[in-house]
């Protein structure tokens, strides 16, 4: 049997998940902002001016998959955001922060991840 995951200094990583390949360095991304427990990069397809996803280093497949240890995590996440945001000149305009959760709700990447999207007027309903 194939060892999927793999520990990487404390850290559970998916050896298949793209997402993991990039916080290790092996796929190449346009890094936005990292710290130990975080990454943001562009988007490869974005869909506005600004589109940028932040993930957590842990392998997490989805919201699905949080539990209570996960909390400050994703309370870190968040607010980076918000703090990204301001510093690319959108956070008084508005931005907005989307989260998909498996496939009905669009996710494409089994790693938790949220999108940053703005410089432009958002839509609602948006999809």
């Amino acid at each position: 049997m194939l060892l999927k995951y793999i520990i990487y200094a404390k850290e559970v990583r998916n050896v298949d998940c793209i997402f993991c390949k990039i916080i290790k360095g092996e796929i190449p991304a346009k890094i936005i902002y990292e710290d130990d427990k975080i990454l943001a990069f562009k988007d490869i397809s974005p869909i506005a001016p600004t589109h940028i996803l932040f993930i957590p280093k842990e392998h997490i497949e989805s919201v699905n998959f949080l539990e209570n240890q996960h909390i400050d995590l994703v309370g870190e996440i968040i607010l980076k955001m918000k703090e990204v945001a301001a510093k690319l000149g959108i956070g008084d305009e508005g931005y907005r922060i989307v989260n998909n959760c498996g496939n009905l709700g669009g996710q494409t990447v089994g790693h938790l991840h949220f999108h940053l999207i703005g410089g432009r007027q958002m839509q609602w309903p948006p999809g």
